[in-house]
């Protein structure tokens, strides 16, 4: 059995404060999980009891279903990064580039769908690149699965439907004569 750097609550901690403070944004508890495994000392019940210390101490705020780090957290974390081990912060940056990529395409490709009382619902779609937005568009769909089968559809590739409105756009007006 393998024996990690993190042998107690303090230093899972430490780890926790060093993955949020380094996050593009607020990520799920799973997300988290999947990163602290960097180091075979971190466990599922530890982390989760580390994790609500945390939100009840202020270091980390949860919304719906992500946590993100406070201003106090990133703090901490700043002045106790060097405690954890070379090796144990290296594998945290390594394994928080895929994560941090999905975040930043998550920021960049949005979908909402609200339900109207007719049943039909409205599927709004949002592009941006990191400066600015390149499409807003909100759809009247015949229903919510409709609605949801459309925003996979643009989560998957967006850039796609973007391309194919500017070239709709773009092409040579017929004459009506």
């Amino acid at each position: 059995m393998s024996i990690g750097f993190i042998q107690d609550d303090l230093e899972l901690k430490l780890l926790v404060l060093y993955i949020m403070d380094r996050a593009a944004g607020p990520i799920t508890f799973l997300q988290l999980f999947e990163l602290a495994l960097c180091d075979a000392g971190v466990d599922y019940f530890s982390l989760t009891q580390a994790v609500d210390h945390m939100v009840a101490t202020g270091q980390l705020i949860k919304e719906e279903d992500r946590y993100s780090i406070t201003d106090k957290g990133r703090r901490n974390s700043q002045i106790c990064e060097s405690s954890l081990p070379r090796s144990v912060r290296r594998h945290c940056d390594e394994n928080l580039v895929q994560v941090n990529q999905a975040i930043q395409q998550e920021a960049q490709v949005r979908t909402q769908i609200m339900d109207r009382e007719d049943g039909t619902a409205t599927l709004c779609l949002t592009l941006n690149d990191s400066t600015s937005s390149l499409l807003h568009l909100a759809l009247l769909t015949p229903g919510r699965s409709q609605a949801e089968a459309w925003a996979s559809a643009f989560q998957k590739d967006p850039s796609a439907l973007y391309l194919n409105i500017i070239k709709l756009l773009d092409a040579p007006k017929e004459d009506a004569t």
